[in-house]
């Protein structure tokens, strides 16, 4: 065992002096910011191979947080404002009676609905037409379409003659007067009826009044087998051919003996009956040959 002398004197149990414990801090202090700044440089490179790796660093994250924050703010911004337009256009709806009412009559399915149901839950339309078989009108105009020669004109027939339609067996004549001139002459025994009226490309008996239309009236004669007989000469009966007048719907009617008579409905002449067409002057007496 070592003599305390010697154990005091070796170098490795030297005492300890002030000037000894500060170089040690010293070479201490040192190898601690050495290794700070080593740590550092660490630190900056994991920044680089960050930054070398997406393209962007704390900073750019930074800047995006920050651009996002703005956006959030802006997008809150705007939905306040919306809300108060909102709240300004219901405020604005209830204080009008008209709009406030008819809300009010309609149902909250209708008010709530983006756009009319047009089916039933059964898939099949709620307001499918039916088929209409009826007749059209349409074959029946053009046959009885009657066109000039040259073809530029043409006009429909208002009048059809029923089947009843009969030549007449007496020689009936109509005698035109103005005042008390005659001025003219027509017989209506050649055909079974005669069409009066202004259009002179289907009237028999054209007339120029500016009261009558177009198709103003027809005269007919019609055979009347069942209703009226007569005796022939044998004893036998036999039917009538009988002349009758009808207005077509003329705008100033159709005048017997003063009298107007119905539309569309056939009215019984009979012999020295005075016709008169609209407003004007001219007066058609009835007569036929056997007349004395």
């Amino acid at each position: 065992m070592p003599h305390d002398s010697e154990r005091d004197h070796s170098p490795r149990f030297r005492p300890t002096t002030h000037e000894s414990v500060d170089s040690r801090y010293r070479h201490g202090r040192k190898d601690y910011d050495d290794g700070y700044s080593r740590r550092g440089d660490r630190g900056s490179n994991y920044r680089r191979n960050e930054e070398s790796r997406y393209g962007y660093g704390e900073e750019e994250r930074e800047r995006e947080r920050r651009r996002d924050r703005d956006r959030y703010d802006r997008d809150g911004d705007n939905y306040d404002r919306n809300r108060e337009r909102e709240g300004d256009r219901n405020r604005d709806r209830d204080r009008d009676p008209k709009r406030s009412s008819r809300r009010r009559s309609e149902s909250p399915h209708s008010r709530h609905s983006l756009r009319p149901h047009s089916r039933s839950r059964s898939g099949s339309p709620l307001n499918k037409g039916k088929p209409n078989f009826g007749a059209s009108g349409l074959l029946a105009a053009e046959t009885n379409t009657v066109q000039s020669i040259d073809g530029k004109n043409s006009s429909v027939l208002k009048y059809n003659e029923p089947p009843e339609a009969r030549k007449p067996l007496l020689g009936w004549r109509l005698y035109v007067f103005k005042g008390d001139e005659q001025v003219d002459l027509l017989h209506i025994q050649r055909q079974s009826a005669y069409l009066i009226g202004r259009d002179r490309l289907v009237a028999d008996i054209p007339i120029e009044h500016p009261s009558c239309s177009k198709q103003h009236a027809v005269i007919q004669c019609k055979f009347l087998n069942r209703l009226v007989q007569e005796k022939d000469e044998f004893g036998g009966s036999k039917g009538v051919v009988k002349p009758f007048i009808i207005d077509l719907e003329s705008t100033n009617g159709t005048h017997v003996n003063g009298d107007k008579i119905p539309a569309s409905r056939y009215y019984e002449l009979k012999l020295n009956d005075v016709i008169k067409f609209g407003t004007s002057n001219r007066e058609y007496v009835l007569l036929h040959d056997d007349a004395s």
